[in-house]
C-alpha cells in the first residue's frame, strides 16, 4: 500500500476533512493505542497542541481512541513541538503526540508522533500504523471525544530544561520576539524575561485563527521594523509550533538558519562540542543551504554534509555521523546535545549565548558569513509528477546548469506538505539567479502548473 497519511512531517490536512476528520483521528488514536500497548504494560501518551481552534477537538478524538485501547493520556495543552519531544523522552511516556500544522494556515492541522526516545517514528513504523488505520476505517468506527484537562506543570518543566542548557548567565539585553500567535506565544517571552532580558512582544495574542497570519518565522518584515525602531539587540521569530527560529540583527538583517549554523559551529568547534567521539568535525544541512556556509565551514576545518530537505533527514545523517549540530536554512536547527528535533526557543537561547560570550553585536558576527545570491521560487502545481518525466522542465534545468558552469547550484523539488514545486537557484549575481529561476519556473507552470 502506498503511503496516504504520513508525509515528511506526520499527518497533515484541513481540519475536519480526511485525514483529519473525526473518524480518522479516532482510528489514529486506536491504532496508536494498540501500538503503545505492545511496547509498555501500562502505557501513557502525552498530547500537546498549538493555538489552532481545531486542536482541542482533535486532541479529544485522539485521546478517546487511545483510551479505547486502555492507554492513558496527559494533556500539555498549548506547548511547542520540541516541548512534546523533550517531555516524551524525559518523563515516562511511551509516546508523544503534537497536534500542529507548523507554518500552515489555521484551517490546516496535523498529527506528529514521537516514540519514548523523543524521535519521530521511523518510516516503516508509520507505514505499519497506516495499514492498521485503514483496516479500522474499512471495518467502521464510531468516533467519540474525550474531555481533557490541561496539566500546567508540563510546559513549566520544559521551560526549566531550556533555561538549564545555558552554560553562563546572559547579559542584560533587549530582545524582540514574534511568536506568530503560535505555540511559543507565552512560553518564549516568559522564559526570556526569567533569564533577565527586556522583552518586546508581537504575535503573542492567539485567537485560534491568526496563527502564522502575516507574522512569525515566514513573515519577518514586521519584526524587522520592531527591532530597528525599538533599538533591540536582536529579534527572534518562531513558526506555529516553534520548531524553527529566524533571527533579526540590530540593523534589521535577517539571520536565517545558515547564519545560525555558522555562528553555532564556530562556537561549538572552539569548545570541542561539534561532534561526538572526537570524529572529524561535521555539520549537517540540506541541499538548500548557501554555498557560502559550506565554504566558510571548510575554512574552519569542518565538513558540511547535505541531505534532502526535511529536519528528519538532517537528524538521520547527524546520527550516522556523530554530529551534534545540523539544520536547515529555514530555521530548523538541531542541537543534538540537548534535543532530538529542531527547537526554536533553544536556538534563540544558543544565539544569545554566542552574543553574550563574544561581547559583539549580532550584525558583526553574521557579517563574517559570505552569502551567494540565492532565490527560491514556489510554483503551485496540480500534480507531483517525477521531474524526469517532464521534458521541458529537464531541458530548462540542464540549460541553466550549463549557463552557471559550476559557479552555482540548482535544486528543484516538490514540497512534502503543500502542492508546490520549489525552484532554488544559486549563482554569481542576483540577475543571473532571477533569470535562471524564472526559466525553470515557467517550464514547470507550462507542464503541471495549477
Amino acid at each position: 500500500m502506498s503511503r496516504q497519511l504520513f508525509g515528511t512531517d506526520g499527518i497533515r490536512g484541513v481540519a475536519g476533512e480526511f485525514p483529519l476528520d473525526a473518524s480518522t483521528v479516532y482510528a489514529i488514536g486506536r491504532t496508536l493505542g494498540a501500538w503503545c500497548g505492545r511496547h509498555h504494560p501500562a502505557p501513557e501518551v502525552l498530547i500537546g497542541a498549538d493555538t489552532r481552534e481545531s486542536g482541542a477537538w482533535i486532541a479529544g478524538c485522539l485521546a478517546a481512541g487511545l483510551r479505547e485501547e486502555g492507554v492513558g493520556t496527559r494533556f500539555a495543552g498549548l506547548i511547542t513541538t520540541p516541548g512534546v519531544a523533550y517531555l516524551t523522552r524525559r518523563d515516562d511516556f511511551v509516546a508523544g503526540v503534537m497536534i500542529s500544522a507548523s507554518h500552515n494556515p489555521y484551517r490546516d492541522n496535523g498529527i506528529k508522533v514521537f516514540d519514548h526516545s523523543g524521535y519521530k517514528l521511523a518510516d516503516e513504523e508509520e507505514h505499519r500504523l497506516e495499514e492498521e488505520i485503514f483496516r479500522l476505517l474499512h471495518a467502521g468506527v464510531a468516533p467519540s471525544e474525550a474531555r481533557l484537562e490541561v496539566d500546567r506543570g508540563l510546559d513549566a518543566e520544559y521551560a526549566g530544561y531550556l533555561a538549564s542548557t545555558l552554560r553562563r548567565p546572559l547579559p542584560p539585553m533587549k530582545i524582540a520576539v514574534d511568536c506568530g500567535h503560535g505555540a511559543a506565544s507565552f512560553l518564549a517571552p516568559q522564559l526570556l524575561e526569567r533569564l533577565g532580558a527586556e522583552v518586546i512582544r508581537m504575535g503573542c495574542e492567539p485567537d485560534g485563527r491568526n496563527i502564522n497570519e502575516g507574522c512569525g518565522a515566514l513573515h519577518v518584515d514586521a519584526l524587522r521594523k520592531l527591532v530597528t525602531s525599538s533599538g533591540a539587540d536582536a529579534g527572534f521569530a518562531f513558526d506555529g509550533d516553534a520548531d524553527r527560529c529566524i533571527g533579526i540583527s540590530g540593523s534589521g538583517r535577517t539571520v536565517d538558519g545558515d547564519a545560525i549554523l555558522f555562528l553555532s559551529a564556530r562556537r561549538l568547534l572552539a569548545e570541542g562540542r561539534l561532534s561526538r567521539d572526537a570524529r572529524e568535525p561535521v555539520v549537517v544541512s540540506t541541499v538548500m543551504s548557501n554555498l557560502g556556509l559550506e565554504l566558510s565551514l571548510a575554512e574552519m576545518g569542518v565538513r558540511m554534509l547535505r541531505t534532502a530537505v526535511g529536519d528528519r533527514y538532517v537528524l538521520e545523517e547527524m546520527m550516522r555521523q556523530g554530529a551534534l549540530l545540523g539544520g536547515e536554512q529555514s530555521g530548523h536547527i538541531i542541537f543534538h546535545e540537548y534535543a532530538t528535533t529542531g527547537d526554536g526557543m533553544l536556538t534563540a537561547l544558543q544565539v544569545l549565548e554566542v552574543l553574550g560570550a563574544s561581547g559583539r553585536p549580532l550584525d558583526e558576527l553574521v557579517a563574517e558569513l559570505p552569502v551567494y545570491p540565492q532565490l527560491l521560487v514556489n510554483v503551485r502545481v496540480r500534480e507531483r509528477r517525477p521531474l524526469e518525466s517532464l521534458p521541458a522542465v529537464t531541458t530548462a534545468i540542464r540549460s541553466v546548469e550549463e549557463q552557471l558552469a559550476g559557479r552555482g547550484r540548482v535544486v528543484v523539488r516538490f514540497s512534502g506538505t503543500e502542492p508546490l514545486a520549489r525552484v532554488m537557484v544559486e549563482g554569481p549575481t542576483q540577475q543571473a539567479v532571477e533569470a535562471a529561476a524564472g526559466t525553470i519556473a515557467a517550464a514547470i507552470r507550462n507542464e503541471i502548473g495549477a
